[in-house]
Parts: C-alpha cells; structure tokens; sequence
C-alpha cells in the first residue's frame, strides 16, 4: 500500500499496490502493521455499505461528536465519487480546511479519516458502492452534520447541485465555531 498525506494533517490518501498477472492482480488493501507504521488508529469495529442509485447523490457532510467521535477508512468498490473531508479538529493547523479526492473502482484509492473530521461524498456514477470501517460503534444522540454547501467552507463539488439528497443532508445547520 502506498500511503500519501493530504494538505490534513493525519488524513491520508491510500492506494493499492497490485501485482499483476494474467490472472489480474492482488492486493493487499487493509494492514493493520502498515497502518500502525504510519501511527494510524487501527480499532476497527464496524464495516457499512453505502449504496446509491444515482449520479449527483450526495451524502454529508457528517461526523460522531466526542466521545464517539470515529476514524473512517472508506474506499469505492463499485463506480465512481468525490469524497470530501473538513477538518474540524479546534486545535490543528488545517482546522477548518477541506480537502476532496476521488474514488473509483478503477483507482481502487481509499481516504483515511482521522477523528474529529466530517465527512461526504457525491456520487460521479449511477450504482456506485462506497464501503466504510470505521473505529466506534454507530451511536444516533452522537451524530452531528454541517450543511453540505456552507459558504464558510465552500466546497466546490464536481456536479454543483445534488440530483438526490436527504432532508437532513439538505437541512443541516451552518457551523459556528
């Protein structure tokens, strides 16, 4: 695995290293003594599937708020997506800065989140697969959201304006430190 750090601190960029063959290839995509050379929470506890029907759904921007606050490591396995993510950590340098990739199937890149992030995505593709492990259990009272186009941010997204997205996505508040 090839591990390169965003302009986040402690956010980072994974890609696979496959060995091909005739066959195709194999990689190795999760090492928990790879992870932990480069000092990353390695506790995972729960996997999801996101899926979504179509291009321009977007899902965010969401994150646990402490004590269950969560790393995610999430990657694409089927279509396409731009993954963003907002440090909201008070006390880092980046503190209020955001950083997007994306994720193909093709790519077969990942994105490592560390804690106190929040996190979303809009899909590039219809049927597109984004898979999740994440270091703390799901708790409701503890989830927490900004709204996906807050100008504080401004994010800019690939498709501008979401074909698809939920009441709570769309109504999130706008963040106030």
């Amino acid at each position: 695995m090839i591990f390169n750090e965003t302009k986040l601190k402690g956010a980072y960029i994974i890609e696979a290293a496959p060995v091909k063959d005739n066959r195709g290839f194999f990689s190795r995509v999760w090492c928990k003594r790879e992870f932990e050379e480069y000092e990353l929470d390695t506790n995972i506890v729960q996997c999801n599937i996101s899926y979504n029907l179509k291009k321009g759904t977007l899902r965010g921007m969401h994150y646990q708020k402490n004590p269950y606050s969560e790393v995610k490591y999430v990657r694409c396995i089927k279509g396409a997506l731009y993954d963003v993510i907002i440090d909201m950590r008070e006390n880092s340098k980046t503190f209020g800065q955001w950083t997007g990739v994306e994720l193909t199937e093709e790519n077969r890149k990942a994105l490592y989140i560390p804690k106190g992030f929040a996190h979303g995505f809009e899909t590039l593709m219809d049927n597109t697969y984004l898979y999740y492990q994440v270091s703390e259990y799901y708790k409701t009272d503890a989830e927490g959201g900004i709204r996906w186009n807050d100008p504080q941010f401004n994010i800019i997204w690939p498709i501008g304006e979401p074909k698809v997205i939920s009441n709570k996505d769309k109504n999130w508040p706008l963040f106030k430190k």
